[in-house]
């Protein structure tokens, strides 16, 4: 199922991002030398596809790729205008990093980017977490959008048969 997303009507950002910030955790815009890096780390932790979808967001300008660091180590990541325009992910946070708010700002950091060019509305594609969006973002979910745009991706869950 995918999800929209007001884009005008975001929560603010800064106490998450503060937060963080005391705990030593930075989110930011990935740098293009540092494609390499993070998606063998998108690879090695979550999936190939998820790793595919982080190398298109290194070709938007701007790179359209957030990172997690601490101690110049990758927590997480989260994409957008990967799969398809003006849709957020994939997203993932390293298991040690999570409950601490890293996947809430990654998400507002790309949202609020998506924001900023122009958007008034955004696509959470193929989620998972539904009760999350909801609750974080207040994200709808939209109707008859499975399995949506990752209709008959090659070996995924996502493959819907029409023989």
């Amino acid at each position: 199922m995918d999800m929209l997303v007001k884009l005008y009507d975001l929560p603010d950002s800064r106490t998450a991002l503060e937060r963080l910030l005391q705990l030593g955790i930075s989110v930011r815009r990935a740098l293009v030398p540092e494609k390499h890096k993070i998606t063998a780390w998108v690879r090695e932790n979550f999936s190939e596809a998820w790793a595919s979808e982080a190398e298109v967001a290194f070709s938007r300008q701007p790179v359209s790729c957030f990172i997690a660091t601490h101690n110049s180590s990758i927590m997480g990541f989260a994409c957008h205008d990967a799969t398809c325009r003006n849709f957020f992910g994939p997203t993932g946070v390293d298991p040690k990093a999570r409950k601490n708010g890293v996947g809430m700002a990654l998400l507002l950091a790309c949202l609020e980017d998506m924001r900023q060019q122009g958007f008034g509305y955004a696509i959470i594609g193929g989620v998972g977490p539904a009760a999350y969006y909801s609750k974080a973002v207040g994200a709808v979910p939209i109707e008859g959008s499975e399995p949506g745009v990752y209709r008959g991706l090659l070996d995924s869950r996502f493959d819907v048969s029409t023989t």
